[in-house]
C-alpha cells in the first residue's frame, strides 16, 4: 500500500479540475463585477450560501483561503476589498486562481503547500480563514485547527465546511445500501485503498463531530454559529439527509 496519500490527492484533484470538476470552475467576469458592486455569495458546502453576517468587514481584511483554490471564493473576496492569500496543494486549483486574477487585473498570493504541515505564515496574520469542504482528504484534522488558531488575529474568524461522514457509508453510484463502515479510512483498509485508487476517488476520510467541531474548540476557538447542508443530488438529497456542516468560530480577543 502506497501511503503517500497527499501526493495522490494532489494529482487526483488536478485531474478532476482538468475534467471540469464543479469546485474547480472559476467565476466569470459578470460575477466579479457584481461582487465589486456588493452583490455576492459564496459556499462552504454544496447548496447553502454562507450567511452575510458570518463575515468580518471585508474591505481591507486579510483573508486566507485554506484549501480554497479554484477561482471561486477568493476573487469575490478580492472584489469586495479584501487582500487574499490562497493555499492549496493542487497546481490546477491555483492556476484557476491566477486565471481570474490575470483577467480582472488584481494580485493574489498563491501558495502551493500541504495544509497538514505547519502553515507558512506568522502568528496572527489573518482576519478571516475560509476553509470549504476539503479536510475529508486529510487523515488527521486536529493539527489544521491548531494552525488556523495560530495564524488568525485575535477576534479573527474561521469559516469551515465539514463533511459529516454519511456519504462514506454508500457506494459511489447508489445511496440505497450501506456498503462501508465508519470511520472510513483507506490507509487502514488495503482493499478500500486499492478501490479508491482504481476508481480515481482520491484517498478520503470520514471524521467525527469530535474531530471537526470538538477539534476547533480544543484548539481554542469559540463556536458562534452552525448550519447543515445536503449533497444537492441523489437519494440522500431526495430524503433530506444532511451530509455536511458549516461552522463559524472565532479566536477570542
Amino acid at each position: 500500500m502506497n501511503k503517500d496519500y497527499i501526493q495522490i490527492n494532489s494529482e487526483t484533484i488536478d485531474g478532476w479540475v482538468k475534467n471540469g470538476w464543479e469546485w474547480g470552475k472559476p467565476i466569470d467576469h459578470d460575477t466579479w463585477v457584481k461582487a465589486a458592486q456588493g452583490d455576492w455569495k459564496v459556499y462552504l458546502t454544496p447548496t447553502k450560501s454562507v450567511p452575510g453576517d458570518w463575515f468580518c468587514e471585508m474591505k481591507g481584511a486579510r483573508v486566507l483561503g485554506l484549501a480554497s483554490g479554484g477561482g471561486q471564493q477568493m476573487p469575490i473576496f478580492t472584489a469586495a476589498g479584501a487582500k487574499c492569500t490562497v493555499l492549496d496543494y493542487s497546481e490546477e486549483q491555483l492556476r484557476m486562481e491566477k486565471l481570474v486574477a490575470d483577467r480582472e487585473g488584481y494580485t493574489i498570493d498563491l501558495i502551493r503547500a500541504d495544509m497538514t504541515k505547519p502553515l507558512p505564515f506568522e502568528a496572527e496574520s489573518f482576519d478571516l480563514i475560509f476553509h470549504p469542504v476539503s479536510n475529508c482528504y486529510v487523515e488527521d484534522v486536529l493539527p489544521i485547527w491548531r494552525e488556523c488558531f495560530r495564524v488568525l488575529k485575535k477576534g479573527g474568524i474561521l469559516l469551515a465546511g465539514l463533511d459529516n461522514g454519511f456519504n462514506y457509508l454508500f457506494g459511489e453510484e447508489e445511496e440505497t445500501t450501506i456498503r462501508y463502515r465508519l470511520p472510513y479510512n483507506p490507509l487502514k483498509d488495503e482493499a478500500l485503498y486499492e478501490e479508491s485508487v482504481k476508481n480515481n476517488w482520491g484517498i478520503q476520510f470520514s471524521h467525527t463531530i469530535e474531530e471537526q467541531i470538538g477539534g476547533q474548540l480544543a484548539a481554542g476557538f469559540v463556536l458562534k454559529d452552525v448550519y447543515q447542508d445536503t449533497n444537492g443530488y441523489g437519494k440522500l438529497e431526495e430524503y433530506g439527509v444532511p451530509t455536511f456542516w458549516a461552522t463559524k468560530a472565532v479566536k477570542p480577543v
